[in-house]
């Protein structure tokens, strides 16, 4: 395994040969999620279709916030390389180690004694909360392997490498849709048997990872390294704010999933089938903001901001470009997409009218997170996390509470409450961003004088 050096070399294409792994890994990793979706749509019943939908929304947080947490050591790996404190890496490695082990434990206590609890506060329809909490329960339990990924995914962000992860969530991948033929279309096991099969999968992709990891790491990693050190706090100083903003944002999620199941097991069901096409939708800005993250750290530290820079605008036109043409299939084909999941004609209309809403979250997205990435590499993690609890709070959540409770209440209206929020979001970052470059030139005008 080697470190991928960003600080040389044509920006565009560096940034889409290490974007497009990690768009790849994304990819498969949500199919995770839609594969069950699908499989329980066709083998299973619709309450099971509901608490896949449901349940899942609850392994999303987690995920998302793993993502957000092991962003800070993709971030300090990225650092140390850029500034070449190769011995920094190691430390960084074994911290994260020790902490993201410990809130595995956490959870695990937390979503398996516990699952029926968190099922009844998504506000499951009555006929779907018992497998909801069975979905929940299950996954609970493997929780150590889902942390597991997104923590070692980080690791090799960090050392420029994102074609690796590719090929553990390919096996995983393949592993999960037999499982889920298996236990689900030829078992019967509906909701239990997708759960299965997705925790199954997730342990063979970790075990291949550690495998290769350890015979191919560049840095040495020893035990004197697995401990709360300095490196694995200036990580979470990083990672804390992210995590948490991504917390905040899931359970806005969560509290959209309650407002729609009031609507009825048909609208519940479609807003599952339309979750995870939005899961799809989002992986573009999403690969766009983890490469983002490795690019501009390695070259701040390198004192390259015009790299840093140029980056984040390159990445803007890569992400629009793809979004326009994913919103131009969600809005005039959802109802295609959403056939996909499911056989049942209602909820596959209720999961277009949510879709037609949310298309322009599939352009939009791809600018602020274009942004988000450049604030990470320069370690701005707090901002992130002020913006997308100002963007949840204020604008997306009442927006949908308050199109959900309308007579006739329409799910494009409440789909729509995406993309106004982004908006928000966005004009945050522009204000903030004249803000950001004046600070650097402040400082690169003190740090002259000081050498002077």
């Amino acid at each position: 395994m080697k470190d991928n050096n960003f600080t040389s070399g044509s920006i565009l294409k560096k940034l889409v040969k290490f974007m497009f792994p990690i768009l790849g890994s994304l990819v498969l990793q949500a199919m995770y999620g839609a594969v069950d979706l699908l499989v329980v749509g066709r083998f299973g019943t619709t309450a099971g279709l509901s608490g896949v939908s449901t349940g899942s929304q609850v392994l999303n947080l987690v995920t998302f916030v793993m993502t957000g947490l092991s962003m800070g050591v993709t971030v300090e790996i990225g650092h140390a390389i850029g500034e070449e404190r190769r011995d920094r890496i190691g430390p960084v490695i074994g911290g994260s180690v020790l902490v993201f082990g410990l809130i595995s434990i956490v959870l695990c206590v937390i979503m398996v004694p516990f699952a029926r609890t968190i099922a009844v506060l998504m506000q499951a329809p009555q006929e779907a909360v018992d497998l909801t909490a069975q979905y929940i329960r299950i996954c609970g339990a493997g929780i150590f392997f889902i942390i597991a990924y997104n923590l070692i995914s980080a690791i090799f962000r960090g050392l420029g490498d994102s074609h690796t992860p590719l090929l553990f969530v390919l096996i995983a991948c393949i592993i999960n849709v037999i499982g889920d033929l298996v236990l689900v279309a030829g078992f019967h096991m509906n909701v239990a048997g997708a759960a299965i099969a997705t925790v199954a999968a997730q342990a063979v992709s970790v075990v291949l990872s550690l495998i290769i990891m350890k015979k191919s790491l560049p840095y040495e990693v020893s035990r004197k390294d697995i401990r709360f050190n300095h490196e694995i706090k200036a990580a979470m100083q990083v990672g804390m704010p992210l995590g948490l903003q991504e917390l905040l944002t899931q359970i806005s999620f969560m509290a959209l999933c309650a407002f729609v199941n009031r609507l009825g097991l048909e609208a519940s069901s479609g807003y599952g089938i339309a979750s995870k096409i939005v899961s799809f939708v989002m992986l573009v800005p999403s690969s766009l903001n983890q490469s983002m993250s490795s690019f501009v750290s390695q070259n701040a530290s390198a004192g390259r901001e015009d790299r840093a820079r140029r980056a984040m605008f390159t990445g803007m036109g890569i992400g629009i470009v793809i979004g326009i043409i994913i919103y131009i299939g969600i809005y005039f084909r959802g109802n295609v997409l959403a056939g996909f999941f499911s056989t049942d004609a209602a909820a596959v209309l209720n999961g277009w009218d949510y879709l037609k809403g949310f298309a322009p979250e599939a352009i939009v997205t791809a600018v602020l997170f274009s942004f988000n990435g450049y604030y990470n590499g320069h370690d701005k993690s707090f901002f992130i996390m002020i913006s997308g609890i100002l963007q949840t709070f204020a604008v997306r959540l009442p927006l949908a509470c308050y199109q959900s409770v309308q007579p006739n209440a329409s799910l494009t209206k409440i789909g729509f409450a995406a993309p106004c929020a982004t908006t928000f979001g966005i004009i945050m970052c522009v204000i903030y961003y004249f803000i950001f470059q004046k600070e650097l030139k402040q400082t690169k005008r003190e740090t002259a004088e000081t050498l002077s």
